[in-house]
């Protein structure tokens, strides 16, 4: 017996089977995961330097200035933040997404 002869001759276990299958259909979408914010690693890359018994104002002014103005020509920078401190300075690069974190730390090295 094919499955149209049996829907044929029993209309009402065609229905209540399809009406099965809806209702574990619908059972499986309310369980089914959906990440709205996928996890992601944001691309980045941290420059520290140190010059030894210097001030903040010098590390500043001849470290971490002019090391911002070269970093901040490479393309697909979202954002740079840095921190001077007695003897050290730390500048942190974030890329866009779409940006080879490999390609961005040779051009930073450039």
């Amino acid at each position: 017996m094919s499955l149209s002869t049996l829907s044929i001759k029993r209309p009402v276990l065609t229905i209540v089977m399809n009406l099965m299958l809806i209702l574990f259909g619908i059972i499986g979408y309310t369980f089914l995961g959906v990440r709205e914010f996928p996890s992601i690693d944001p691309a980045q890359i941290s420059v520290r330097t140190s010059y030894a018994g210097a001030n903040p104002d010098i590390i500043e002014s001849q470290i971490t200035e002019p090391l911002e103005k070269a970093i901040n020509s490479i393309d697909g920078i979202r954002n740079i933040s840095s921190t001077s401190s007695q003897g050290s300075s730390n500048i942190n690069i974030e890329f866009n997404l779409d940006k080879n974190l490999e390609e961005a730390a040779n051009e930073c090295e450039g």
